[in-house]
């Protein structure tokens, strides 16, 4: 279970951006959290898009509305169920969001002020359909590849 927010100024991303990010950046958290492609895991993860007025947004002490339109502002916030996150697939996940927004923003580069931040929610702190839940009961879905079950399963219960 994956939330990724997507934070940017009104009227930053169109529909059509929207509708490719919700399944882009999914895939850029999902490939690496369960070690392959697999689509049926999409149901794990929401993708939530939020438009703030220029004047509720600020970057270096001053108001987007009084910045002008040479800076480009996202801020994209990952929260995933702890498992298997060492650096190099914590750097993997970002590098890969990035690339997903740079693609359908038709961009040869990301922003530098386009901001990612990945947060691990320590088990037993995720809830959803009324109780706790934990990672290690998806881990036999058959969505993870059994070396990342195995990883998660070590990284979980040391």
């Amino acid at each position: 279970m994956t939330i990724i927010t997507v934070n940017t100024p009104k009227g930053r991303l169109t529909l059509e951006q929207r509708r490719a990010l919700a399944e882009t950046l999914t895939d850029a958290v999902l490939v690496p959290e369960v070690g392959r492609f697999a689509p049926p895991a999409r149901a794990g993860f929401q993708v939530h898009f939020v438009e703030r007025e220029p004047d509720m947004m600020a970057i270096g002490g001053r108001l987007l509305a009084d910045a002008g339109q040479e800076l480009d502002v996202m801020v994209i916030d990952v929260a995933v169920m702890d498992g298997d996150w060492p650096q190099e697939v914590r750097t993997e996940v970002i590098e890969r969001l990035l690339a997903a927004l740079t693609e359908a923003c038709g961009l040869p580069a990301p922003s530098p002020a386009w901001w990612v931040n990945f947060r691990v929610v320590e088990e037993g702190s995720w809830g959803s359909g009324g109780g706790v839940r934990s990672i290690l009961s998806l881990l036999d879905t058959g969505v993870f590849t059994e070396e990342k079950a195995k990883a998660i399963r070590a990284a979980i219960t040391g």
